[in-house]
């Protein structure tokens, strides 16, 4: 048996950073995701967001890829939302993802952290956001690829 403990912060935004995920509907795609994620036997801790983008710390499954199961969550949601008309003029999922590694200690702060996004973003653009998490995070990015 193999044994991991890596809880990803995964981040991603719908295509054009678009306020379309009205929040009525939020709670629907937030549990939709949860059971696309329980499928592949990852383990979900908190999953929120905003109008423009979502936020999941999780836990994968040994025999998941990251990009594979993301890949699977944007597809199917796309798909979901689409078929039911949930989100009224949805266009689809950025291409592009963050994926960031979380110690068991940040693990409280980070569920928190997705918790409060509504809040968090009446004073904080998601691009800002993001770009603050690229930072802590240590990454080199160059401005013109987050527009």
């Amino acid at each position: 048996m193999s044994y991991t403990q890596i809880y990803y912060h995964i981040i991603f935004s719908t295509k054009n950073r678009e306020p379309i995920l009205n929040k009525a509907k939020r709670r629907e795609l937030y549990n939709y995701i949860w059971g696309i994620l329980k499928h592949k036997q990852c383990h979900v801790y908190r999953i929120g967001g905003t109008a423009d983008h979502i936020h999941i710390l999780m836990s994968l499954h040994a025999t998941q890829s990251l990009s594979e199961t993301i890949k699977a969550v944007k597809v199917s949601t796309n798909k979901w939302i689409h078929d039911n008309h949930v989100f009224e003029g949805f266009k689809g999922w950025q291409g592009e993802y963050g994926a960031f590694t979380k110690s068991h200690a940040e693990h409280q702060i980070v569920k928190n952290y997705i918790m409060n996004q509504e809040e968090h973003h009446k004073t904080v653009s998601f691009i800002d956001e993001f770009k603050q998490i690229l930072r802590n995070e240590g990454i080199k990015f160059e401005e013109k690829y987050l527009v």
